[in-house]
């Protein structure tokens, strides 16, 4: 009954809520998160101590890591052993550590990921580095508190000599938070400490000029400053990390790419393991063979690649699906006071700076009380040495130690510690020699003294003592960076996972688009019949060809004169007899608008212009710089009257001749400078005066004295040279290119060409024929031309388009 009566009912979720919040306060405070002043846990604070204790320096013998973390847990840390040397495996670990705090001998795993040898065949010593982080723990620098069973005192906080939080990191996972603060450079944060110690009211923008980024131990290469800004200004910032790779040229026809630098905390054997499941299952299909030639040198993972794989593409869908590249989620959270706090760069250094004073005040309080304990003690030995016969006499006269002690006392006016200081005496003192040595000591401890107090006096010395300090830990494990830093954001366009490389583009009548490779077409002679070139309803017809790069952007003007946007890589790649897709489906376009003219445009520069001509002689110049922001819905690109219609547009550089051509066979010539430049929306100017039932069909800017082509609907045409066009102004009728004869039919097409071009002849039944320029006759103008393709019954010559080529003109 006296059990039952002291039984109190609770809430099973009051007791949940009190006893979780402790677990939490515990975890936050005792195990996970570091302590701003020195950037330890507890765990890793203990292993130093102990292995101090030890006597482990590094330059003594090592000792077993059993030993040590035995010590570990039976002194201080009351968890298994397994944790502590988990722990203390990490703190040795050149690839996890920028500052190694543990030396290691043995097998303390890899960067592969392989665990350790068990810790009774590894040893362990402190490194030089981690004996500045207890420098002058002796010296009453740190508070102590009991440790778990009070049979000794462990530091609360270590003296820290090194800035360890900032250029060793930390990370840990808490309850309702997280830590992952990233190493840095020792020169570079000493730098800073610097600047904040002279200029305490700088700004973290000012830090950035000195501390350009964190140094990971494995190197690698950061891209971009935002989320280094961000971490640097908040506390919160992601960072992207690549791998540091370069091209080599392993034989003649093949190329390798070299990873020598991964970034920090990924495994290589992993990184291996996932390049080596994405060639076979995945999209990586430009990797021939997989190597790791990594030795005690360094690093090196060699990629071979296939013969036509291209090695910025392959790159860039390795950092895209693999760890080559990762983003590192910095979270600068730590213990200040025992309140986690996430702090910026600059409090992280006030932080540091704050406790170094403090080390600095109490190690200069303790030296100067030991200091004023031996200048009391030489004051007594100045006086025995002052009275000695008497003294000696005295200490014979005395029956015991305790009589001549309290004899000495009352007859010298001495303190009980300046008369054991005088029993202790050896009688060697007593010589002339040894009475000098006392009198310099006590002068030297006075003047000591004087320096110890003056420093106590003056918080600007106390600072200058801190940055001399850090400027010696500087000079001493000082190195250069490892993490090289550059410009961009790391992130991918989808042009970057791309290989650049030419296709061919087609448009129907109907507007169907897809792309192809250049060389899906074969070379034939002139008069030739051709390949089919897409399949098409009996109706529709391919009416636009054209040649661009896979990262380029196609402009897709209408004859309403709007402009549209489309990336090449966008447009479905199709078979040589597919349809393609509907461009209406690809763009925001009316279904009463039709294509008029597409444009390749790699780059929007401001030094060119888009000219754009109507069927009824209208031309417009307007800056390229002007359709530099795609919308999905298109632009406005020029006024179109009812009745009228766009029908081409071109680019120039501002100063070329254009050549516009007729449908009744005339074309005229003027320079783009009589054309002023105007806004997207205006109507434009008179390029050229039309007789009835004409129009225009083709405008060219001349880039070269070369050959003008014109082919007629019947698939007869010519070329002559450019020159024989001679310069006009703009709005005249033109001058006879080829004869609109009843044989020939009207003009389709015309384009500037020279004799190694080659040209499609594309018809209204589909066919595509490609054809060397240089099989066509150069004749006068005033002529009828020759016949450019054999045309089936019914069928018609509908566009010329010229192809640059690759191949040689060798079929495929």
């Amino acid at each position: 009954m006296a059990t039952r009566d002291k039984e109190v009912p609770i809430y099973i979720e009051d007791e949940m809520r009190n006893s979780y919040i402790d677990y939490s306060m515990s975890v936050i405070i005792s195990r996970s998160l570091p302590d701003v002043r020195d950037g330890l846990k507890p765990v890793h604070r203990r292993i130093l101590v102990a292995m101090r204790e030890l006597n482990l320096l590094h330059d003594r013998p090592f000792r077993k890591s059993a030993k040590i973390t035995g010590d570990v847990t039976g002194n201080y840390h009351p968890h298994g052993t397994a944790a502590v040397y988990e722990t203390m495996v990490r703190m040795a670990q050149t690839f996890s550590m920028r500052y190694p705090l543990v030396d290691g001998q043995g097998n303390f795993g890899s960067v592969d990921g392989d665990a350790p040898a068990a810790e009774r065949y590894t040893e362990a010593r402190l490194t030089e580095f981690a004996e500045e982080m207890l420098r002058d723990m002796e010296r009453d620098t740190v508070d102590m508190r009991p440790n778990y069973d009070e049979s000794r005192e462990e530091p609360v906080v270590l003296p820290a000599g090194v800035p360890n939080l900032l250029v060793n990191g930390s990370a840990g996972i808490a309850v309702g938070m997280a830590t992952n603060v990233p190493p840095h450079n020792l020169r570079e944060i000493v730098d800073a400490i610097h600047h904040v110690i002279d200029h305490p009211d700088c700004e973290v923008d000012d830090l950035l000029n000195l501390v350009t980024g964190p140094d990971f131990p494995t190197g690698g290469i950061i891209y971009g400053r935002q989320g280094i800004q961000d971490c640097y200004r908040t506390g919160r910032g992601h960072i992207t990390v690549r791998s540091r790779t370069e091209v080599e040229e392993i034989r003649k026809d093949r190329q390798a790419i070299i990873v020598s630098e991964i970034p920090y905390m990924v495994s290589k054997a992993a990184l291996l393991e996932k390049i080596a499941d994405l060639v076979k299952d995945g999209p990586l299909d430009g990797i021939s063979d997989l190597r790791d030639e990594s030795d005690r040198d360094g690093m090196r993972i060699v990629i071979e690649l296939k013969r036509d794989a291209q090695p910025k593409v392959v790159l860039n869908q390795l950092f895209k699906h693999t760890q080559m590249q990762t983003t590192f989620g910095a979270n600068m959270l730590a213990l200040v006071g025992n309140r986690p706090l996430t702090l910026s760069l600059k409090e992280m250094i006030e932080h540091y700076v704050a406790h170094r004073r403090d080390v600095v005040v109490r190690r200069t309080r303790f030296d100067l009380a030991e200091a004023e304990k031996r200048a009391h003690i030489l004051e007594g030995l100045k006086i025995a040495l002052d009275h000695i016969d008497e003294i000696v006499a005295l200490i014979r006269a005395a029956a015991d130690t305790e009589g001549a002690r309290t004899g000495l006392m009352s007859r010298f006016g001495l303190s009980e510690i300046q008369a054991n200081a005088i029993l202790e005496m050896r009688l060697s003192r007593l010589t002339g020699l040894e009475r000098q040595k006392v009198e310099d000591e006590y002068l030297e401890v006075i003047q000591l003294i004087e320096r110890l107090k003056a420093i106590l006096d003056s918080p600007a010395k106390v600072l200058q003592i801190i940055k001399d300090e850090m400027a010696a830990v500087r000079e001493r494990f000082g190195d250069e960076r490892r993490t090289e830093i550059v410009a961009g954001s790391g992130e991918f366009e989808a042009e970057d996972l791309i290989a650049e490389e030419d296709m061919v583009i087609t448009i129907s009548h109907a507007g169907y688009i897809k792309r192809l490779p250049v060389t899906t077409y074969r070379s034939q002679r002139r008069g030739g019949r051709g390949v089919t070139g897409a399949g098409t309803r009996e109706e529709d017809f391919i009416e636009h060809l054209f040649i661009a790069s896979t990262h380029s952007y196609i402009l897709v003007f209408t004859d309403r004169g709007r402009v549209y946007w489309l990336k090449v890589h966008e447009v479905p790649q199709g078979g040589r007899t597919a349809k393609g897709k509907a461009i209406v489906n690809m763009v925001e376009m009316s279904q009463q608008e039709r294509v008029a003219a597409v444009l390749p445009v790699k780059e929007f520069q401001d030094t060119h212009f888009i000219m754009m001509c109507t069927a009824k002689g209208t031309v417009k110049k307007t800056p390229l710089s002007a359709y530099s922001n795609p919308r999905r819905g298109g632009i406005v690109a020029i006024g179109v009257e009812q009745e009228d219609s766009l029908i081409d547009a071109v680019l120039t550089d501002g100063i070329q001749d254009i050549i516009l051509q007729k449908r009744n066979g005339k074309a005229i010539r003027f320079n783009e400078q009589d054309v002023r430049p105007m806004g997207r929306t205006a109507y434009g100017v008179r390029g050229v005066t039309l007789e009835e039932d004409d129009a225009v069909v083709g405008m060219i800017a001349v880039k070269r004295e070369a050959s003008l082509l014109v082919a007629t609907e019947n698939g007869y045409g010519k070329r002559s040279p450019i020159s024989d066009y001679r310069i006009t102004g703009r709005g005249g009728k033109g001058i006879i290119s080829i004869q609109a004869t009843e044989r020939n039919g009207r003009v389709v097409a015309a384009l500037e060409v020279i004799p190694t071009d080659q040209v499609m002849l594309i018809t209204r039944g589909g066919i595509v024929i490609r054809t060397k320029v240089s099989e066509i006759s150069e004749i006068g103008r005033n002529t009828q031309g020759v016949r450019l393709i054999n045309l089936e019954a019914g069928d018609q010559l509908i566009d010329v388009a010229k192809v640059e080529e690759k191949d040689e003109g060798e079929e495929v």
